[in-house]
């Protein structure tokens, strides 16, 4: 396997204690980032151990395509498998080092993959268990049937397409044993046909009954459209609108009149019942039954019940003991048993049209068009599926179902919003068919009697079964002999067996993977075995789902304390990515470059990891040119931010940082920010909206530092001794904002983060081999100065109003730099007193020393005045300041000299050093 690639720090580390393992990500079991720690400078252990999904379709799909055999038909299972092992071994080392070079830290030398032998004894264990409680069975009942995949689907492999068009047909039945309210109505030797509606006419072969609502009320009627006097037609009285239009002249405009009908009387569906049909194409005698899902929303509110192809056929009919026929083969293709005309044809294309030329032969073709709905597709070969009873094996969920509702009650689901589409799926779903008619997957453990078909799913036999797939994998299935496979006391018992040819769902396999959790890692003090369950929002009916309802049928609890949900992929203006569309983004080309640096610069990986911090990933999101040039700009922000905290504090040691209580207002303000700063990150991170944490890392690095406090900073920092405790001073506090800051996007960009922490690693107390033995950011409680804050509210709206004022003045060429500059606040005498205009004066006076560093002007003088000043080349506004107060500002050009080291206007003499400057020069 290959070596993970991160920092050297990081190396070093894991290299000294190898059996750490360490984790700044987002996934399972257990997370150092983003939970804190309770106590200081300590952190949760992260057991992050990677896993690969190896079975299912595709991968075999894959693997078939790339062997160079023509007919592939009479390969053999074991060559089949041995095939698609090697695929799926090939794509599990590509992205491990494709995901290591993401930077995503976890234990990649002991990574799972679903074709393990111990992850298929763990999955058949569940099965087992599984079976001991009545919850696995056998059944012909229909599931959804890919023939482009040769096997059966569950709903979570299906997506839909509104635009399918069917050839859907208006059919008249005749009605040759009407019941006795029929025939009281019934003018003599009349012919009576229901008429029946069908998006699908390729099932009515199938046809067992046609199903009405008890409570509905129907009508029998003539048209004058037809030219048969004695032929009466019956449909839902709630239809007839519709009926007008299936029985206009074909080639009728829309302005034509309506057709008209005689009414003959109404009989409600109770009444129906008793009647009797002949099929549309092979004249059998079949029922009307009473079904409550019929409805007069569409048709004629008379169903085409084809137990075979229908699920609410199937439950309707299986009650009455009628079979689920279904002549359909894996291909899609029409058996025998359709009739000799149907027999080969391809029910989705010539089969429909031949059913339908048999019908118009046989004079009960009403009316066909072209039907545009929504429909399944097989999301992997993106091609249309089709409803088809075969003997599958089903997991009983609908026992479990009300358990599940309750245990997802305790989870934390985000967004909110999905919760409801969670159980949603769950409360729809009564069954699971967990078997597919492929050779790539864990095998159903079942043999069957050769003479009966009975399955044999015994616990012992199932045992048996578990042992040898627990010592030699599930290969084994194919490899060894029947007899091998038969646990001891059935090889003698007179029968023969054979073993099943189904595989399981691969959604049962991934749905088992909490159990490896459970097993490697385990955490009986919590009431859950994993804290994330993190993928996009298809998995509510796949991944979350089944893993779900594994869990509660075995334990009782849904196996996640969260489940995340994120969007999907969208190019910089909005579109899905797509292979055809050609505007995929490859992270590889992000990450080094594409041919072209200039077109496509390589960004490195924290680039990516950041782009997707700074998405609202719980939506669709977008990636493109355009919006890596924004984050790379951020970043950009960010590394000359730290670049200039790290070279300030050249030379400090954490040893000598400056008590609180002896720092300045400005420096406990900054602390009061950032204990604001850290609050807000860790509440992100505890929300898991990252884009809040990076939101608060722009915020930090352009508002609170850059436009602020490294602003004003910048004079004491270049002018001050080195040493003097003013200096100290700022640098104990760069010391905090910049620990602070690296800690919180270290989980984001974590090669920069590493980086930075080298460059101050030998000032700290304590030096950790890498950021993240650091432990999570600490904040003394005594930083949340919240008079201080208010106070520099007002104070930050002053040099507003200053700046403004000193912008005016530059562009009347009057001074040049801010320094240049003078400011005077006239607190107004005149103004009643009043309590905001004390919170005012009171602020001002207590500042007024500090004013000219805040203001980065040469000097600030405080006054009280009755009327403003009006003087050639002054600048005045007069200042109101909400819940605080007034004042005048007045900015005037400097009378001093400047001072050819700090560049204040602030010497008595030209070229000569002010009185600040002198004797730090002199003790050089």
């Amino acid at each position: 396997m290959s070596a993970i690639i991160i920092p050297s720090t990081i190396k070093k580390a894991l290299k000294e204690k190898p059996d750490q393992k360490y984790a700044p990500t987002l996934l399972l079991p257990k997370t150092e980032f983003p939970l804190r720690a309770a106590a200081p400078l300590t952190c949760f252990k992260v057991d992050y151990r990677p896993g690969w999904d190896c079975h299912g379709l595709p991968i075999e799909l894959k693997a078939l395509a790339e062997l160079k055999v023509q007919d592939r038909s009479n390969l053999s299972p074991t060559q089949i498998r041995a095939v698609a092992q090697a695929t799926a071994q090939f794509t599990v080392d590509a992205q491990r080092n494709e995901f290591s070079s993401y930077c995503v830290m976890g234990d990649w030398e002991n990574g799972y993959k679903t074709m393990d032998k111990d992850f298929e004894t763990r999955q058949l264990g569940v099965f087992y268990e599984m079976m001991n409680k009545g919850l696995i069975y056998r059944a012909n009942k229909p599931v959804y049937w890919s023939p482009s995949s040769k096997t059966a689907l569950a709903e979570s492999e299906l997506e839909y397409k509104d635009d399918h068009k069917s050839r859907s047909a208006w059919v008249s039945f005749y009605v040759d044993q009407p019941s006795q309210a029929l025939r009281t109505l019934l003018p003599e030797l009349a012919s009576l046909r229901a008429v029946v509606w069908t998006t699908t006419p390729w099932t009515l072969p199938a046809n067992r009954c046609v199903a009405v609502h008890p409570k509905m009320e129907y009508t029998l009627f003539r048209s004058s459209t037809v030219t048969n006097p004695k032929t009466v037609y019956l449909a839902a009285t709630a239809r007839m609108e519709e009926m007008g239009k299936r029985f206009a002249p074909k080639g009728a405009s829309e302005t034509a009149p309506p057709v008209t009908f005689e009414l003959l009387g109404q009989v409600t569906g109770e009444e129906l019942v008793g009647s009797r049909y002949q099929h549309p194409l092979t004249a059998e005698s079949l029922p009307f039954i009473t079904a409550n899902y019929v409805t007069s929303d569409s048709g004629s509110g008379l169903v085409h019940t084809a137990p075979g192809h229908g699920m609410d056929d199937y439950k309707a009919c299986f009650p009455l003991g009628i079979e689920a026929f279904c002549p359909v083969d894996n291909l899609g293709n029409f058996t025998a048993e359709a009739g000799s005309e149907l027999e080969g044809l391809n029910v989705q294309t010539n089969g429909t049209g031949k059913v339908l030329e048999m019908l118009a032969a046989k004079g009960t073709l009403i009316q066909e068009h072209v039907y545009v709905h929504k429909y399944p597709y097989d999301w992997r070969t993106k091609k249309p599926v089709i409803l088809r009873a075969t003997l599958q094996w089903f997991a009983n969920v609908g026992t479990i179902k009300e358990d599940a509702l309750k245990a997802i009650e305790s989870v934390r689901i985000v967004p909110e919003a999905a919760r409801r589409r969670l159980e949603g799926f769950v409360l729809s779903r009564s069954e699971w068919c967990i078997s597919r008619q492929r050779s790539w997957g864990v095998p159903i453990p079942v043999l069957y009697n050769d003479e009966t078909d009975e399955p044999l799913l015994t616990k012992s036999s199932v045992q048996h079964i578990i042992q040898i797939v627990r010592e030699h994998g599930a290969d084994a299935w194919w490899s060894m002999t029947t007899e091998e496979l038969l646990a001891p006391e059935y090889r003698n018992d007179g029968n023969t067996y054979r073993r099943g040819t189904d595989t399981m769902d691969v959604w049962f396999d991934s749905g088992t993977s909490w159990t490896m959790i459970e097993e490697k890692m385990p955490r009986p003090h919590l009431p859950y075995v994993a804290d994330v369950y993190c993928e996009g929002s298809d998995q509510h009916r796949g991944w979350f789902q089944s893993s779900l309802l594994t869990s509660v049928a075995l334990t009782g609890k849904a196996p996640y304390k969260t489940l995340v949900t994120h969007g999907f992929l969208l190019d910089d203006k909005g579109f899905k990515q797509s292979k055809s569309l050609g505007n995929t983004v490859d992270p590889a080309v992000i990450i080094n470059g594409g041919k072209n640096l200039q077109k496509d610069p390589a960004y490195g990986t924290d680039l990516l990891r950041l782009w997707a911090a700074s998405s609202e990933y719980i939506k669709d999101i977008a990636i493109g040119k355009t919006i890596l040039s924004q984050v790379s700009e951020s970043m950009r922000k960010f590394r000359t931010t730290a670049r200039f905290m790290l070279g300030n504090l050249s030379g400090f040691k954490e040893s000598e940082a400056v008590a609180y209580e002896d720092l300045s207002r400005l420096d406990r303000f900054m602390l009061s920010e950032l204990y604001q700063f850290n609050k807000n990150v860790n509440a992100g991170y505890d929300e898991l909206m990252f884009n809040k944490v990076y939101g608060q890392l722009q915020f930090l690095t352009s508002t609170t530092l850059s436009s602020f406090y490294l602003d004003v900073i910048k004079d004491t920092l270049y002018s001050e001794a080195e040493n003097s405790p003013k200096r100290r001073a700022i640098q104990t506090v760069l010391f905090h904002v910049l620990t602070a800051f690296n800690k919180s996007i270290a989980p984001f960009a974590p090669h920069f983060a590493e980086e930075v922490y080298e460059n101050y690693r030998d000032s700290l107390s304590n030096p950790q081999p890498t950021v993240f033995r650091t432990g999570w950011v600490e904040t003394p409680e005594s930083w949340n100065d919240v008079k201080l804050r208010e106070e520099f509210q007002v104070v930050k709206q002053l040099r507003v109003e200053v700046n403004q004022l000193l912008e005016k003045a530059r562009t009347a060429k009057v001074i040049g730099s801010s320094l240049e500059a003078t400011v005077e606040i006239q607190l107004r005498s005149d103004v009643v007193t009043a309590d905001e205009q004390e919170v005012l004066t009171q602020i001002v006076n207590d500042y007024a020393s500090d004013f000219a560093t805040l203001f980065i002007t040469s000097a600030v003088t405080v006054t009280s005045t009755t009327t403003p000043t009006v003087e050639d080349d002054v600048f005045v506004r007069e200042v109101n300041v909400p819940n605080a107060g007034s004042c005048v500002l007045v900015v005037r050009r400097a009378t001093l000299h400047k001072c050819p080291r700090c560049w204040k206007f602030t010497s008595t003499e030209q070229d000569v050093l002010c009185a600040r400057c002198e004797p730090v020069v002199a003790s050089l």
